[in-house]
Formats: C-alpha cells, structure tokens, sequence
C-alpha cells in the first residue's frame, strides 16, 4: 500500500471534516467526489450553493454528501463576524470590514470555520498564493503552543527508491522561510521531524543540508548550518537522530555518507532534509517532482495552532484529495494532543 494509501485508510477510521473554499476551482469539486466516495473526509464547500452546484453539474461531479455553506446566507456569519473584530479589534478590524471580508474572501471564511470548531481543517492554495493561503492563518489561528514558527514542507515520495523511508521523505522549508537564521532552521528542523513522524508512523532521521560536509568547505552559508545543527541538536527531543552539515549525496547514499561523514548515525540515512533556504528547497523539491517523477504533496504547514495545509496552483484533483487525507490525520493527532491535555488537567 502507498503511502498516501495507507494515510486514507488512517482518516477512513476517524472522519474529520475539512473546509475545501475555492469552490471556484473544478479540480476543488472533482477532488470533493473522490473525498466523499472514498469516505476520506467529511467536506465543506464555501460558495454560492446554486452557483456551487450547477458548476459540479456542468462536469459531471457528484458533489451531493458535501455540506454547502454560503456565508451570505449562514446563520454563523454574524458569530464569525463577531469573533474576526475581536481578534483583529487591535489592528482597527470594524464590523463592516469584518463583514466584507468574510462575505467576499472563502479563505477567511474557512479558516473562522476551523477556529470556531465547525471545522477540523482546511485546504486551499489550487486557485491562491501560499501568502494568500497562510495570511488569515497567521492573522486568525496563530502559531500552535511552543512553536516558535510556521514553516512548510513537502512530503516527497519517489518511486522505486531505495533511500529514505523507502523512498519517502519530508522537504524542507520549501515554501514559507526565505533566508532562515541558525535559530529559525532548527526550529524548521525539529519541526519537521515531528511531522514525519506523525505522518509516516516512521523514525525521522533528519539531515541539515548545505554545499559542504563536515567542515569540506569554508563560507558564512556553511556557518549558518553547522550553528543551527548545534542549536537543533540541544532542543531535540531524547532519540531524535539529526545531523550536519551535509551535501545531498551524503546524507541519503549510504556509500557517500560513510566516506564523507564516517560515524554519523545520519549521514547516508536521512529521510528529513532541511535546506538552508527556500531558494534551495523550492528548487530541490521541483528537480525531485519532475525528474524523479515523485509525488509531492504541499506546502504542508507545521506550527499552525490547527491544521490548514497550502496547495500548489499547479496541483491535480488528485493531489488535492492527498492533501485532504494529510489534513485529517493531522487533525486527528491535534484531538488526541487536546484530550491529553483535557485528560492531565
């Protein structure tokens, strides 16, 4: 079973219900069909309901088990309203500015769906930039409790590959962080090693990547890592495996890596990889999708208080359908963090 496979049949076994807004977008409506047929998730749909359903129509999508919410017609707009000037009241949010928002911007609308619990998650960016996708994110939701920043990554899984988790591995920050400092790329770092592990079930072994290994090259960029590798490794949890610096072959050939690096328990194993910018990693990620044919599904995001994930505007129905079963299994393990809490409490 593929990885994305065994993530579905994760979600089938606690159904979440996550917020799809860009009801504009065809590949949003043939993805929703899949999603319901499948069982994946619970979906709602933002938008016009007449508009909404005629568009399914046109193209043949059966779109009937999602719920349609319209928020000029929602009898929880008002409450949203309400809740969107409370927290921006110290920006200058006013009533009708809030009301214009929420009536003309879906994103807002579903990300005040997940912040008011109608919703478990969202997905967007098929028809928006990652900056349009994660502003009412930063601006509604805010970062998670002891995360120092949001950042993004992409799961990557690369056919008939015998490296990483079997060809499975975590990118990242490949869509948020420009020019991360040392402190920022360990965040990104321990970040990310949580996320593999919750959606893989695997043992993250994470690489810092650069254009030197262990002291190969000298440069101000190769400092930047060796310092956040430091950083990393004095906040990472008990067992964690990380290392660095690394170039690309030594931290995933297992050959390279014992010549490069003998002894480090990372180098020629990594299924993390951290690039030491975004410049790098949007690149790195791309070179990987196209010629490796991989499947790369994001920018994900990790700090986030609740899950919202971004899509590639050059995505497919399908890859939007994975995004969801992320979302969700994301979603599950944030319930299962609050009944913990609830339960210690």
């Amino acid at each position: 079973m593929g990885f994305i496979d065994t993530l579905k049949e994760r979600a089938k076994a606690n159904v979440k219900t996550i917020v799809l807004p860009e009801t504009e977008d065809k590949r949003t409506l043939a993805a929703t069909e899949k999603i319901l047929k499948e069982g994946i998730a619970k979906v709602i749909l933002v938008g016009n309901e007449e508009a909404v359903k005629k568009s399914a129509a046109e193209d043949g999508y059966d779109i009937s088990g999602a719920q349609i919410v319209d928020p000029a017609t929602s009898e929880k707009t008002q409450g949203y309203i309400d809740k969107l000037v409370e927290l921006r009241q110290k920006k200058g949010m006013t009533p009708d500015q809030a009301k214009e928002i929420l009536l003309n911007q879906y994103l807002y609308y579903g990300v005040m769906m997940v912040k008011m619990g109608d919703a478990d998650g969202m997905v967007s960016g098929a028809c928006h930039s990652t900056a349009d996708t994660l502003r009412p994110c930063l601006q509604i939701l805010k970062t998670k409790p002891g995360t120092k920043l949001v950042s993004a990554f992409f799961i990557m899984v690369v056919p008939d590959c015998d490296m990483g988790a079997d060809g499975t591995f975590v990118f990242a920050d490949c869509g948020l962080e420009q020019n991360p400092d040392p402190e920022k790329l360990a965040a990104i770092a321990l970040s990310s090693a949580e996320s593999f592990r919750l959606l893989t079930e695997k043992d993250p072994v994470v690489a810092l990547l650069s254009h030197s290994t262990k002291g190969s090259a000298k440069h101000a960029d190769v400092d930047k890592v060796v310092e956040a590798t430091r950083i990393a490794k004095e906040n990472a949890p008990e067992g964690l495996l990380i290392d660095g610096e690394f170039q690309l072959d030594a931290a995933i050939v297992p050959s390279v890596g014992a010549s490069k690096a003998p002894g480090s328990p990372v180098a020629g194993k990594a299924n993390v990889l951290v690039f030491p910018d975004l410049d790098a990693g949007n690149i790195g990620y791309k070179l990987v999708q196209r010629l490796a044919k991989a499947e790369a599904y994001g920018p994900l995001t990790q700090g986030i208080a609740a899950p919202v994930n971004d899509l590639s505007r050059g995505c497919s129905a399908k890859d939007i359908e994975g995004v969801v079963a992320i979302t969700a299994v994301q979603a599950m393990a944030e319930e299962q963090i609050e009944r913990k809490i609830i339960r210690e409490v």
